[in-house]
């Protein structure tokens, strides 16, 4: 028997049992949390209430945000479940639903239409403004990212979520570089639940651009007590900006000793963000000298299966650095049949498929020459790219890397040139 209630936000949801709903509502603050419990809450939801749509659609957009092949059959799996329910619910977790559905086809465009509809129709459901923001993120279109967001902000203020939300627009502000007033938002998250990693993340990268290091560094240990709760990618990614600061004041050791414990010591060794924050903390040292040992060669490994996902163009480049720094020259080059492969299959969008040809691909042969130490190639694939990067995705901090490795490679070239002309 299905029948209506409502959820934590107030919005109306389709259950068999009012045993769901509590369960429901502690996976909706799980998600927006960040927190390790969230796949635990929607499986029990699911025991309880297997043909329950609006939980499989949930647990559909948990495992594709995972990013991995694995999570992406598991995604299906509860996509499949939520559409055949689909057609006895309301009308906004039927937009829901499809908004997954969008995403699992890598219809992006179409995912996001759909939630802005919910959005402009159905305020409360932060769930899905968080997965457009989502969205937006990965097409580095920081200006939706934020109105999507305030949009829903006068219908939230009885929302017992809105530090949440409030968290939203901080981040969407520092991403429009406003970042004073992304600095008031984002206290005022803090202000009403100091146990909001998502706000004080965004402060982090407030202070980050701000060049404030030591400020930073004084911040986020501050809080750094209320992430044992949050998953991994959150946990690791929240040290990973501690790590940024200390490497901002030339503290390599402790960089290397938040990486030994924080970032890769404490990441899921098979998470996709996890690696690619792993990868960036090591390219990070290395560009200021720092001798990282054998990490490379110690974490590309577990990016074998990474070989043919091309989940986010943003990872893969990651990925792609890390394999030919640690020298897996065979999986550097399966990686590049595989993307050619994958994009004159046309198995991505049209959009996506430019993005792919006209800025992966240069900048990840660009990448490879700098893992090679081969300078002057590195500068020449990079620099047409640079100023069309943010359409790989990933925040302003995370890009400034390309650069970094860019003004390296020109760095180091000429003092090859130099050397040469010397010699």
């Amino acid at each position: 028997m299905f029948y209506n209630t409502t959820d934590v936000q107030g919005l109306d949801v389709t259950v068999n049992s009012q045993e769901t709903i509590p369960l429901v509502d502690q996976f909706i603050d799980q998600a927006l949390y960040y927190g390790n419990q969230a796949e635990s809450a929607i499986v029990q939801a699911l025991s309880v209430d297997p043909g329950c749509a609006i939980a499989h659609a949930y647990a559909a957009a948990y495992y594709l945000s995972q990013e991995t092949a694995i999570a992406r059959q598991t995604a299906i799996t509860h996509l499949k479940a939520a559409q055949q329910s689909a057609p006895r619910t309301t009308e906004r977790e039927q937009w829901y639903i499809q908004a997954i559905s969008a995403w699992m086809r890598g219809a992006i465009s179409e995912a996001i239409s759909l939630h802005e509809a919910i959005a402009l129709k159905y305020p409360q459901d932060l769930i899905s403004v968080q997965q457009a923001q989502y969205h937006y993120f990965y097409r580095g279109e920081s200006e939706q990212l934020l109105k999507i967001a305030q949009i829903v902000l006068p219908e939230n203020a009885g929302n017992p979520h809105l530090h949440y939300l409030y968290g939203m627009i901080a981040f969407g502000l520092e991403q429009c570089g406003e970042l004073e007033q992304a600095m008031k938002v984002g206290l005022q998250a803090i202000g009403l639940n100091r146990f909001d990693p998502w706000a004080q993340h965004a402060i982090a990268h407030i202070l980050e651009e701000q060049g404030r290091p030591s400020a930073g560094i004084a911040w986020m240990e501050s809080h750094s007590d209320t992430w044992e709760h949050c998953n991994s990618m959150l946990y690791t990614h929240n040290w990973w900006h501690v790590a940024l600061y200390y490497l901002a004041l030339e503290d390599a050791d402790k960089v290397l000793a938040l990486y030994d414990q924080r970032v890769w010591g404490r990441a899921d060794r098979f998470s996709s963000k996890d690696q690619v924050g792993a990868i960036a903390t090591l390219l990070r040292l290395e560009l200021q000298g720092v001798n990282v040992g054998r990490r490379w060669n110690e974490l590309a490994p577990y990016l074998s299966a990474r070989l043919h996902e091309h989940a986010l163009p943003f990872q893969d480049l990651h990925y792609i650095y890390a394999l030919a720094r640690a020298g897996y020259t065979d999986w550097v080059d399966e990686l590049l049949r595989s993307w050619t492969v994958t994009i004159h299959a046309k198995q991505v969008s049209r959009d996506a498929q430019s993005v792919w040809r006209q800025i992966v691909l240069p900048v990840a042969k660009g990448l490879i020459a700098h893992a090679r130490r081969e300078w002057s190639v590195a500068a020449l694939e990079l620099q047409p790219c640079l100023e069309k990067l943010h359409a790989v995705g990933g925040s302003r901090t995370q890009r400034k890397l390309f650069n970094q490795i860019y003004q390296h490679a020109c760095v180091q070239n000429e003092s090859d040139w130099s050397a040469f002309k010397a010699g």
